[in-house]
């Protein structure tokens, strides 16, 4: 028996393995905001309007509802499934708020909680069907689909409900005043301060490999920069989009669930491998459950942010957002395969998207191109995850 001595030389070998593995794991990161600096820089040499205060406050507003749809879309294709159902609940939730808020004259609190408690029983019934009847998540809420977009035509006749109340129509269109802005901005710097030095302080304790000081202060000192900045731009117009608040803020809690809970470990772990999850005692169908329960509440809460935004319910309000929602999380690195995924993914992806629909806006192309420039780019979005997972495999 013979004992490996390992050499400064062997050391060092051992480092820039290890460095370069963590390139390689971000490489999807680096890709997408890669991306996303090239689509800003061609279209403000395209259109000097693109990079305006107001160009961007719209641009941060326009994706919200579909960053919300995807934060919930994130947890069903994690988990391995699929909802085609969430454009059809935007526009019923949107619609049930539409009449209670205009026809009843319901105040807006109620309203609100009404509609998110539809959107969780609605997310209650489908999870059901999928996780203890074992119909194919793809059929269910394909189904729902349909379902939904048939109540939304009766409940409301099949005409436009409009002219919200002024306290509802300020969850889609109002601002945050700057002076609270900056205070957001404090908070928001703080929080991500605590949960990069907390995950650092985690990866010690427990032996893992972390990154140097310095590059752990620069990355620090670089959010804070980020965020500084995007408020300072916001406030250069009217403030940050009451609705964009509401992404932010949902966006940091499922990405504490996902990274920081047994319910998230458990939805990646059934998602990576769903027999193995099983065999380790995971309760699948609860989890499941709630997935779908969570993701058809956030479907509620968007369809709340645009019915406001809109200031009206109309019968085609939702309608092909699913497809915009599981694009996001797919260019933003979830895989449909299951098991892989995040909310910070899915939200870039949900920007490369409102870049794309805004940049050629403002443009004045034909509505046309937009469809063919994001299913090109979705196709590719696809074809990258399946490369990266097989070379993966082989190496």
């Amino acid at each position: 028996m013979s004992l490996k001595v390992e050499t400064p030389r062997d050391n060092e070998t051992n480092a820039t393995e290890r460095r370069l593995q963590w390139f390689k794991m971000d490489v999807r990161a680096y890709a997408m905001i890669g991306a996303l600096v090239v689509i800003w820089i061609l279209f403000s040499l395209l259109n000097d309007n693109f990079i305006t205060a107001r160009n961007l406050s719209n641009l941060f507003l326009q994706m919200s509802v579909t960053s919300v749809l995807a934060i919930g879309m994130v947890l069903v294709i994690v988990s391995g499934g699929i909802d085609l159902s969430v454009g059809s609940i935007v526009g019923l939730t949107g619609g049930v708020a539409a009449i209670l808020n205009v026809w009843y004259d319901w105040n807006t609190i109620p309203v609100l909680v009404v509609v998110v408690a539809l959107g969780a029983l609605i997310g209650l019934i489908q999870g059901w069907w999928v996780a203890y009847r074992a119909v194919p998540a793809f059929i269910v809420t394909l189904g729902g689909m349909l379902i939904f977009r048939g109540l939304l035509l009766g409940i409301s006749g099949s005409q436009t409900v409009s002219s919200l109340s002024p306290s509802f129509k300020a969850i889609g269109t109002a601002y945050v005043m700057p002076s609270i802005g900056l205070i957001l901005a404090l908070v928001a710097f703080a929080i991500t301060v605590f949960m990069m030095m907390r995950r650092r302080s985690s990866r010690k304790k427990y032996g893992f490999e972390v990154e140097a000081a310095p590059v752990h202060t620069v990355k620090v000192l670089f959010y804070g920069l980020l965020i500084l900045s995007f408020v300072i731009l916001m406030n250069q117009y009217q403030g940050i989009p009451v609705p964009f608040v509401f992404v932010i803020f949902l966006a940091v809690v499922f990405t504490f669930i996902t990274r920081n809970t047994v319910f998230g470990r458990h939805v990646y772990a059934i998602g990576g491998n769903k027999e193995a999850a099983k065999l380790s005692g995971i309760p699948i169908k609860r989890r499941m459950l709630l997935v779908f329960v969570l993701c058809n509440t956030l479907a509620a809460i968007a369809g709340l942010i645009l019915t406001a935004r809109l200031n009206a319910a109309t019968m085609n309000a939702g309608t092909m957002y699913e497809l915009d929602a599981i694009a996001a999380c797919v260019i933003g690195g979830t895989s449909l395969m299951g098991g892989a995924g995040t909310i910070v993914g899915a939200l870039i992806g949900a920007l490369v998207m409102a870049s794309l629909d805004n940049g050629m806006s403002i443009m004045n192309l034909d509505s046309y191109w937009q469809f063919i420039v994001k299913g090109s780019i979705l196709i590719l979005a696809v074809w990258f995850d399946y490369y990266s997972r097989k070379k993966k495999a082989t190496d």
